[in-house]
C-alpha cells in the first residue's frame, strides 16, 4: 500500500498542538451607522447601482468605484468595486487619452 497522500502520525500530532495555540481571529461586524473615520463625497452615479465617490478613510484619500445594493431600506456598498489611491488615480487619469484611442480602435 502506498503512503502517498497519507499523513504520518507525527505530522498529525504536531498540527493538533499548533491549532490549539493559534486560533483564527474572529471578525466582528460593525454596525452600518458606526463612524469609522469615513467621509464619502459622491461624485457621480454611473448607473442605478454604481457610483464614484471620493473618501477619506483612516487618514488616506481613496477614489472608490463601486456597486451598491439596498438592504432593509439602506443603500450599502457591495464587494464588487475598486478603491484607487490618489497615485493610482493620477496614473489612470494620465492614460485617459490612451484609453480613448483604444476605445476608438475597437469601435
Amino acid at each position: 500500500m502506498s503512503s502517498r497522500g497519507k499523513r504520518k502520525d507525527e505530522d498529525v500530532r504536531a498540527s493538533d498542538d499548533e491549532s490549539e495555540s493559534h486560533a483564527p481571529a474572529k471578525k466582528v461586524a460593525k454596525p452600518a451607522d458606526s463612524s469609522d473615520e469615513s467621509d464619502d463625497i459622491v461624485v457621480c452615479n454611473l448607473s442605478k447601482n454604481r457610483r464614484v465617490s471620493v473618501r477619506n478613510w483612516n487618514g488616506k484619500i481613496w477614489i472608490d468605484i463601486r456597486e451598491f445594493y439596498v438592504k432593509d431600506g439602506k443603500t450599502l456598498p457591495g464587494k464588487k468595486g475598486i478603491s484607487l489611491s490618489v497615485d493610482q488615480w493620477n496614473t489612470l487619469r494620465n492614460h485617459a487619452e490612451d484609453i480613448e484611442k483604444a476605445l476608438s480602435d475597437l469601435s
